[in-house]
């Protein structure tokens, strides 16, 4: 049997993956988890042979905690599912070792199958994904940049970003000026949207 282990914070569409998996005859949900920074204890415990994470988590992302298995647990296989098919998720997804990366809107035939190949050792990508990743090339900012960036999504000041971060205004005011112009955006704002389009931040 393959042992499967969920993280997706809905839990009506966990439930539902969990059912549709499990009349599969050769799998077993062993874990269901509903927010990221319970899945590598979860994944210790049950050990599984893959991990279908979502990306958005409460508590932290799918995509930190595929970096955490691929250290703690290098056995289990990693299958990004998400919603969101962003170039920069799919780059980062690789970087932390996950073995696939699809998009939600596929019949759960295609994730069955794509399980068994991640086992069998293949990486499984979204075509249209994979396309998308390759002309957006790699992620431009910076992990300050990124972090500056991340802050400023809820329209904190810059002295709010500075104290949450523990930098100098300038330097914040400088963080933000290189963001917007490698996003090529006219604001903050703008390069806020422009970095969670591309699954940047």
């Amino acid at each position: 049997m393959i042992r499967l282990l969920l993280a997706e914070d809905q839990r009506m569409m966990m439930g539902a993956l969990a059912l549709l998996l499990g009349l599969e005859d050769d799998m077993e949900v062993v874990a269901q988890v509903p927010a990221g920074d319970e899945i590598v204890a979860a994944a210790l415990e049950t050990r599984p042979d893959v991990a279908l994470l979502d990306i958005e988590l409460p508590g932290r992302s799918g995509l930190d905690a595929a970096a955490d298995l691929r250290d703690q647990l290098p056995s289990c296989k990693v299958l990004i599912v998400t919603t969101f098919g962003r170039p920069g998720y799919l780059r980062r997804a690789m970087e932390a070792g996950a073995s696939g990366f699809l998009v939600k809107d596929g019949p759960v035939e295609d994730l069955a199958a794509a399980i068994r190949r991640v086992l069998a050792g293949e990486r499984v990508i979204d075509p249209g994904l994979a396309a998308a990743a390759l002309s957006a090339g790699p992620n431009p900012l910076t992990q300050r940049e990124r972090d500056v960036l991340t802050a400023a999504v809820d329209g904190a000041t810059v002295a709010d970003i500075a104290a949450k971060l523990h930098l100098s205004q300038a330097t914040v005011r400088n963080y933000l000026s290189a963001a917007i112009g490698k996003t090529g955006t006219r604001n903050r704002i703008e390069a806020v949207r422009a970095a969670r389009r591309n699954g940047w931040l």
